[in-house]
């Protein structure tokens, strides 16, 4: 029957619109298909079988199965459309799921960050708040100061209350922060308030000299006076600084600098003469500076020292400054002077202050060296109210060559209670016999108040496990960054990067011809082994780019670079990036080249290895620093050749006394503030 039905229909094309169903449908295909296409034709009456009744039953049974296959098709595409919607709905909650995760973890660690960050804060914040209450002792003081000067306080009153604040050593800081910005009367009340019984046994210790860094510096006394204070303040002791006010003085390094509106007097040429005050802060130690007001001149050149005048404005300012401490009240347990240029406060002192209160202060002197006295004419003395005839004796300021003028600088040595001589590698008995210029007869009659002691450096700033200058940090333990410091430093200056290289560094302050010579010969013979050098000028001493360019000329080898102009980044990573730092002196108390080149895993060898003298320190016995003794042993008996070969042929036994020596302490803090913390302690007991 369906072969009868399908030969029966006329050839009509089929429309896919009515012959495409789901083959799930219970209807059969041909049927549908069938009646259709005689609708579309017009032919309704098609033949249909007689089995299946009449033409209405037909077509109503028809029609109900075409109901029951639309609903059934609708169903199915509910059905499909759901279960996409569910399969959708499924892929964005799972990767709804992976973002929540990834945010999660970044939520931890950026909370982990957080708490490195706040544990970093805080101990940067426990490092600054020693430096902080000294900066607000120090402010303190300067207030007390001011009280005296303007008549609201006597001076044996202010001399309690700083002693108040010197004992407590920085704790008085905390109750007094609020208050150190009110009035002079409210500040008075709150300070008679806060008197109590000393907590400690620090140490009052004043110095009056002609520099201090960064405020005013042009040699080595300015970063001694800022290392050797600091260091002082956090053991305990508290420190001030007297400086004339210079008209070249850097005013934006002083904190919180401000005039006092009180003069006082100095006697000076017969008469009494007035004075400025401006105090000031720097780096939490009181500087105050004094301002003369009718010898304005003395202190407005360009130059700190140079002129003919010299003895007559450092002694003025040196009458000036004990005027000051009696004016002010001070009473310091030491009185620290400098050089020869405020030497002559030791006879002043004795001879004219001793007696107005100073007598538990005592005398330290510190000579940076004896290459310079200050020879004058004994009348000249009598300008700052001293005794010409009392002091023209052999015993006491009387030149020992010319006995017709006296000696500033003797007369320091002489009127002191002891005398620190800077000296990083010299014996005292190398001192007393053979480097006194002409001072040696006086230095062996007061060889018991003789006292060495090494520069130091500042590790604050000199440290390669926390140096910001550097590409990459490092220590003693992990020694990776050093590499790339000296990757980075071969970058920087155009060498062949490799760290088989071997790279000497240099920065000096001065090379005198026969170094100069000297180094030349190492240069020479070096380099053409491949090694690698990097020459840099401090820029301090004139005539030293002349002398370098006139050395890069002699020296022309893409192995051997020149740098004239110090740049103190450029010094980190030189220091950092080298295996060995030439040095043309051991005893350098301006740059400190082998004290940071030890710090900063670099060998520290002498240019002049025949004639570096420490030889001669082992058969010695005399008194003579650690620094001096580690030095020695250490590299100061190895000239650059041996220095180089032995990175070469014995790198591990090498590498051990680098990682040795950078171990060592020889900043400010360690051996220099020992020896004069040890100065201090015998001059009190006499």
């Amino acid at each position: 029957m369906e072969i009868l039905v399908a030969t029966s229909l006329p050839n009509f094309p089929v429309s896919p619109k009515f012959c495409i169903r789901r083959r799930t449908s219970s209807v059969p295909q041909f049927l549908n298909c069938a009646r259709n296409i005689g609708e579309s034709n017009g032919l309704s009456r098609a033949p249909i079988p007689r089995e299946l009744g009449s033409t209405n039953k037909v077509e109503s049974h028809l029609k109900s199965i075409g109901n029951t296959n639309e609903k059934e098709e609708k169903k199915q595409n509910d059905i499909w459309q759901l279960f996409e919607e569910a399969q959708q709905n499924i892929l964005y909650l799972n990767k709804q799921r992976l973002l929540a995760m990834e945010e999660l973890e970044r939520v931890k660690n950026e909370r982990s960050s957080l708490l490195d960050m706040i544990e970093q804060l805080e101990m940067k914040k426990q490092s600054t708040a020693r430096k902080d209450k000294l900066t607000i002792s120090s402010d303190i003081l300067l207030r007390i100061d001011a009280l005296v000067l303007n008549g609201m306080i006597g001076s044996t009153e202010a001399s309690a209350l700083r002693r108040l604040v010197i004992d407590s050593r920085g704790s008085l800081a905390d109750d007094l922060y609020e208050i150190i910005i009110k009035n002079d009367a409210e500040f008075l009340a709150e300070l008679r308030r806060f008197s109590k019984t000393s907590k400690g046994n620090g140490f009052h210790i004043i110095h009056v000299c002609t520099e201090m860094s960064p405020v005013v510096s042009v040699g080595s006394l300015g970063p001694y006076i800022t290392g050797l204070s600091c260091a002082l303040q956090r053991k305990g002791n508290l420190v001030e600084v007297i400086l004339p006010k210079y008209a070249c003085l850097n005013l934006d390094e002083v904190h919180g600098l401000r005039k006092v509106e009180a003069e006082f007097y100095s006697y000076f040429n017969g008469q009494l003469h007035g004075n400025k005050i401006w105090t000031g802060v720097v780096y939490g130690i009181g500087v105050t500076f004094i301002e003369p007001i009718y010898y304005s001149s003395f202190f407005s050149q360009e130059k700190i020292y140079g002129y003919s005048n010299d003895f007559e404005r450092f002694t003025y300012f040196s009458r000036a400054s004990l005027d000051y401490l009696v004016k002010s009240g001070k009473r310091p347990d030491v009185l620290h002077i400098h050089n020869w240029q405020t030497s002559i406060v030791g006879p002043l002192f004795w001879d004219v202050f001793v007696n107005q209160g100073f007598e538990s202060t005592r005398i330290v002197l510190t000579c940076q060296g004896f290459g310079s006295q200050c020879l004058e004419q004994p009348e000249k003395v009598a300008l700052c109210g001293l005794d010409p005839p009392r002091l023209l004796r052999p015993d006491r300021l009387q030149d020992n060559n010319k006995s017709h003028l006296v000696n500033v600088l003797k007369g320091g040595v002489v009127y002191s209670n002891k005398v620190i001589i800077m000296t990083s590698v010299h014996t005292k008995g190398q001192i007393i016999s053979a480097l006194g210029h002409g001072l040696e007869p006086s230095l062996d009659m007061h060889a018991e108040k003789l006292v060495i002691a090494p520069s130091g450096f500042d590790k604050s700033t000199w440290d390669p496990s926390c140096d910001n200058f550097l590409p990459q940090s490092y220590s003693a333990d992990d020694m990776k960054g050093k590499s790339a410091c000296k990757f980075a430093l071969q970058r920087h200056l155009g060498l062949e990067e490799g760290l088989s290289k071997i790279l000497v560094g240099c920065i000096c302050s001065s090379i005198s011809d026969v170094d100069l010579d000297k180094l030349k010969m190492l240069v020479w013979i070096a380099s053409s082994k491949g090694v690698q050098f990097v020459f840099m000028g401090s820029g301090q001493i004139p005539g030293m780019t002349s002398t370098f360019e006139n050395f890069q000329d002699e020296v022309k080898d893409k192995n051997v670079i020149f740098i004239d102009e110090y740049d103190e980044e450029l010094s980190h990573l030189i220091i950092s990036g080298s295996d060995i730092m030439l040095c043309p002196t051991f005893n350098d108390h301006l740059l400190q080249v082998p004290l940071k080149a030890l710090k900063y895993g670099a060998a520290p060898v002498p240019v002049n290895f025949a004639e570096s003298g420490m030889r001669q320190l082992v058969n010695d016995s005399t008194e003579r620093s650690r620094f001096s003794k580690y030095i020695n042993s250490a590299f100061g008996n190895m000239s650059l050749g041996q220095a180089i070969d032995e990175i070469k042929n014995n790198p591990s036994e090498w590498d051990t006394r680098i990682k040795d020596a950078m171990g060592k302490d020889f900043s400010w803090d360690s051996e220099c503030a020992e020896v004069h913390i040890s100065a201090y302690e015998a001059v009190k007991k006499l």
